[in-house]
C-alpha cells in the first residue's frame, strides 16, 4: 500500500556522507530507538526535541527535501493563539509554541517581524462579535487585544477599502519565514545526531515484538518507536498500524503575492472577523518584502492538487476589491497553493499507543508552524509516559545560525564586511531578490543541501522575485550544478 504524495512532509535520506544529511537506499539493520515519519516543521521539531536525549533517531521523509509539503506553503504567521478555541490542546500548544519559536528564532536567525495584526469588522454583526473575540483572547491567556473604532482602523491601515466599522488589535502577531524555520529545526536535529532519510516513502508497516519495520521506497527502516507526523498522509499511515480514527481532507489554500512596491501600503496583518465558515481572507506583509492576499479554503480529494485555479483567483480578487482596492492596482508576482490537513476532529489529535510503541500526531493545521516546538515537547512527555526511557545528553551543540532571508534585516549583498572577506557575496545572480553567488554556494555546502532548484529557492530566495527566474534561471541553474559538484568532491 503506497502513501499519497504528501505523506511525510519533510526531510532527507539515509546514512549519509554529510552528518546524516545525504541520501541512501537499502535497509538499516539496527533498529532506531525512534523513527519520526514526516520532515515538515512538526516532524523536524519532534526529531530535534527527542535528539536531546540518549536516543537514536531517524527522520523519515518521502520527498527529496525537508519542508516540501504543507510546511512550505502557508500564511507564515507566528500566532499568539488569541483566537484558538479555549481549553483545547491546540490552544495550549500554540500559546507555548509562540514563545518557544520566538526565542529560537533569536538564537538561529530565523527572520521574524513583529508587525501586529488588526481584525477589521465590515458589518454590524462582525462589529458586535469583537467583544467576544477579545474575551476569547483573554481566555487563551492573551491580554493585549483592544477594540478600536473606524477612525483608528484607518489610521493604522489607510489603504483599506471604504466601510470598515471598527477593529480588534492584536499587537503581538508576527510574520516569520516558514522555510527557514523548517530548515533550522531539521539542521539542528541532524547536528544533534538524527539520521535524515530523504526519498524514503513508507509503503507498508510490520509490527513485531522487538521493533516495527517501516518498509519504504528506499529500504526497510526498523525502529522501537514510530511517531507519525506525516501531515496529509497521517491517516493513511495510521491505518497501516490498524487504526481507523480520523480522515484527512486536503484543504487547498490559494494565495496571491504582490510586488514589493505594494509593501508601503500595509505594515501589519489585516484579518477578517472569523465566521462559522472559517477565518477568511487576510492581507499580510511577508518577510520577503511582498504583500500576500489569501487564502482560499477549498476541500478536495486529491492530496497532490497544489495547482492554482481560475476560480481561486477570481475569489481572491473579488475579496481584495473590498478589502484594499488600491492593492489590486499593483502587480501580482506569484501565486501559489498549499494543502492543509483538515480532519474530522475538533482539535489536534496526538495520542500514544504503548502496546504498538506508536504515537500519532494528526490534524495539525496551519498553526503547526507556531506550535511545532511545543508539539515536540508534548510528544516527548507522552512517549516517556508510555515507557521510553529518556536520559538527557550531557552536551548538545549550539543551534545552527541560519542565513537571513528577511528583507527587514541585512542581506549579504548589503554587508561590506562579508564582501570584503569573500567577493562572492557581492556577486548578485538573482537581481529581483538580490541573491548572491556566495549564498548559492553556501546552500549547497550546508548540512542539508538542496536536492533541486526548488529547494535552493527556499534556502536563498533565488528565482522567487517578479521575473520568477526568467532572467536569472540559467545562471542560477549553472551555479547550483557547479556548487553541488564541488560540495561532493
Amino acid at each position: 500500500m503506497s502513501h499519497p504524495e504528501a505523506t511525510g512532509s519533510a526531510n532527507n535520506a539515509g546514512p549519509s556522507n554529510n552528518a546524516g544529511s545525504g541520501n541512501s537506499a537499502g535497509s538499516t539493520s539496527q533498529p532506531f530507538d525512534v523513527a519520526v515519519v514526516g520532515g515538515g516543521i512538526v516532524g523536524a521539531a519532534i526529531a530535534r526535541e527527542l535528539a536531546g536525549y540518549e536516543l537514536s533517531i531517524a527522520l523519515v521523509e518521502a520527498r527529496d527535501d525537508v519542508g516540501d509539503g504543507t510546511s512550505k506553503a502557508n500564511t507564515a504567521i507566528l500566532h499568539t493563539g488569541f483566537d484558538a478555541k479555549p481549553g483545547t490542546l491546540e490552544s495550549r500548544l500554540v500559546r507555548r509554541g509562540y514563545h518557544l519559536l520566538g526565542e529560537y528564532a533569536k538564537r538561529t536567525g530565523i527572520p521574524v517581524e513583529r508587525t501586529g495584526a488588526l481584525l477589521v469588522a465590515w458589518t454590524p454583526e462582525e462589529f458586535d462579535a469583537l467583544p467576544s473575540l477579545a474575551e476569547k483572547a483573554r481566555a487563551n491567556g492573551y491580554e493585549h487585544c483592544e477594540i478600536v473604532d473606524a477612525a483608528e482602523v484607518y489610521r493604522q491601515v489607510a489603504a483599506l477599502g471604504e466601510g470598515a466599522l471598527g477593529g480588534l488589535t492584536v499587537p503581538d502577531e508576527s510574520i516569520i519565514c516558514t522555510w527557514t524555520t523548517n530548515l533550522a529545526l531539521a539542521t539542528d536535529a541532524v547536528g544533534r545526531g538524527v539520521r535524515l532519510l530523504r526519498n524514503h516513502r513508507v509503503e507498508a508497516v510490520t509490527v513485531a515484538e522487538d521493533a516495527t519495520t517501516l518498509h519504504t521506497s528506499a529500504g526497510d527502516v526498523p525502529a522501537r518507536w514510530v511517531v507519525n507526523a506525516a501531515g496529509l498522509g497521517a491517516d493513511v499511515l495510521d491505518r497501516l498500524f490498524g487504526h481507523d480514527r480520523f480522515t484527512v481532507t486536503p484543504r487547498r489554500g490559494e494565495l496571491l503575492v504582490y510586488d514589493k512596491l505594494a509593501r508601503p501600503m500595509i505594515d501589519k496583518i489585516v484579518l477578517p472577523v472569523p465566521s462559522k465558515v472559517g477565518k477568511g481572507v487576510l492581507i499580510s506583509p511577508t518577510i520577503y518584502g511582498n504583500v500576500m492576499l489569501g487564502p482560499t479554503a477549498e476541500d478536495l480529494t486529491d492530496r497532490t492538487a497544489t495547482g492554482t485555479s481560475e476560480g481561486g483567483f477570481e475569489f481572491l480578487l473579488d475579496k481584495g476589491r473590498r478589502l484594499m482596492p488600491r492593492l489590486l492596482a499593483e502587480e501580482v508576482t506569484a501565486s501559489y497553493a498549499g494543502l492543509r490537513a483538515a480532519i474530522d476532529h475538533g482539535d489536534f489529535l496526538i495520542q500514544a499507543d504503548p502496546t504498538q510503541r506508536y504515537l500519532l500526531v494528526g490534524g495539525i493545521r496551519s498553526t503547526g508552524l507556531t506550535s511545532g516546538m511545543a508539539i515536540g515537547e508534548y510528544v516527548r512527555d507522552l512517549i516517556a509516559e508510555a515507557g521510553l526511557t529518556l536520559v538527557p545528553k550531557a552536551e548538545l551543540p549550539d543551534p545552527p545560525r541560519m542565513p537571513n532571508l528577511g528583507e527587514a534585516f541585512p542581506r549579504p549583498y548589503q554587508r561590506a564586511d562579508l564582501i570584503a572577506a569573500d567577493p562572492a557575496y557581492g556577486s548578485v545572480v538573482c537581481f529581483c531578490e538580490r541573491v548572491t553567488a556566495g549564498e548559492i554556494r553556501d546552500a549547497c555546502r550546508s548540512v542539508i543541501p538542496p536536492a533541486s532548484l526548488e529547494g535552493l529557492r527556499r534556502r536563498t530566495r533565488a528565482m522567487n522575485g517578479r521575473c520568477q527566474g526568467f532572467y536569472c534561471g540559467a545562471e542560477v541553474s549553472d551555479l547550483f550544478t557547479n556548487s553541488r559538484n564541488e560540495a561532493t568532491r
